[in-house]
């Protein structure tokens, strides 16, 4: 009877878990696919930069409420200030584009950005986790309670959130590389990423007014 109470609380866990992590990662998953969508960042780099920032997420969670700390939302909306950053960047560096260049001039620029994106891996996974982890105020002020009232499930937790991460990237994925809708969300997430990023970084940052308060 104790074993079959036990499984019971186990699997009520597991569910608590997929919801936790499914309510608060729902805007990441637009994130992810923008990202998937950009031809000059690397997929590579937005799965791994996903899941450090999941895990950078994860484990401050676990210290906060390991060590009953509440995590000023106000100190974390100013996160907000990475994906405004990059968003902008990626703005100017598109237009200083050359307008109106030939197929092979195209072509070119698309070989020598994938070069360049190559080079640029480990700071696109940065950027990656980085937005992951500005995008993050909702987990932690989820996390840290739900984690402070079972402290002795965290691992479960965290084996849950490693494999909801990966899942995540895999919808990602297939959103970008749909055959009826791939085409059309490449095409617009990759002209949207900059705006995306702006808007999200403000979205954030608008949470420091607390901080004048």
């Amino acid at each position: 009877m104790s074993q079959t109470v036990a499984m019971g609380n186990v699997l009520t866990e597991l569910g608590i878990a997929v919801v936790v992590f499914a309510s608060t990662n729902v805007d990441d998953l637009l994130v992810i696919a923008a990202f998937l969508a950009d031809p000059a960042i690397r997929a590579r780099a937005v799965v791994a930069g996903q899941f450090l920032g999941i895990a950078v997420l994860t484990a401050a969670s676990a210290v906060a409420a390991w060590l009953a700390l509440a995590v000023a939302g106000g100190w974390m909306a100013l996160l907000g200030l990475v994906p405004l950053m990059l968003g902008l960047r990626l703005l100017a560096r598109r237009q200083g584009a050359a307008p109106g260049s030939a197929d092979a001039g195209e072509d070119e620029r698309t070989r020598g950005e994938e070069r360049r994106a190559e080079r640029r891996l480990h700071s696109q996974v940065l950027a990656v986790a980085g937005v992951t982890v500005a995008n993050g105020g909702d987990n932690l002020g989820v996390y840290v309670p739900v984690f402070a009232a079972a402290i002795e499930r965290v691992t479960l937790y965290a084996a849950v959130f490693l494999v909801m991460t990966g899942a995540w990237c895999w919808l990602g994925h297939y959103l970008v590389n749909h055959p009826a809708i791939g085409a059309r969300v490449r095409r617009h997430g990759h002209a949207a990423l900059p705006f995306v990023l702006v808007a999200l970084g403000l979205w954030i940052l608008s949470g420091a007014a607390t901080l004048l308060r």
